[in-house]
């Protein structure tokens, strides 16, 4: 069944290549929603795909940059839209 996952994550997540890892990670795990970067320095990302590969994502992720989050606030969501890909926004 399909989710979405509203996560914010804050430390040393800009200037870092986050958002572009980001989106390959999410092309590999079949991932659609976008990531952007905030004014205040966190990351905003919204995560759409069966609960059981977005955890694996963000699992993979999460290895990725150890040492560069910090925190992480996650919000589990009904699907209100269908994304067709992965973007970032700027």
């Amino acid at each position: 069944m399909k989710e979405t996952a509203h996560i914010y994550f804050s430390g040393r997540v800009q200037g870092v290549g986050f958002r572009f890892t980001c989106r390959s990670l999410a092309i590999k795990h079949s991932i659609k929603g976008w990531v952007r970067n905030m004014p205040d320095g966190r990351v905003e990302l919204l995560a759409q795909a069966d609960s059981e590969k977005i955890i694996a994502f963000l699992n993979d992720l999460r290895k990725e940059f150890k040492g560069y989050i910090l925190n992480e606030e996650t919000e589990w969501l009904k699907p209100e839209e269908d994304y067709k890909d992965f973007g970032i926004r700027f």
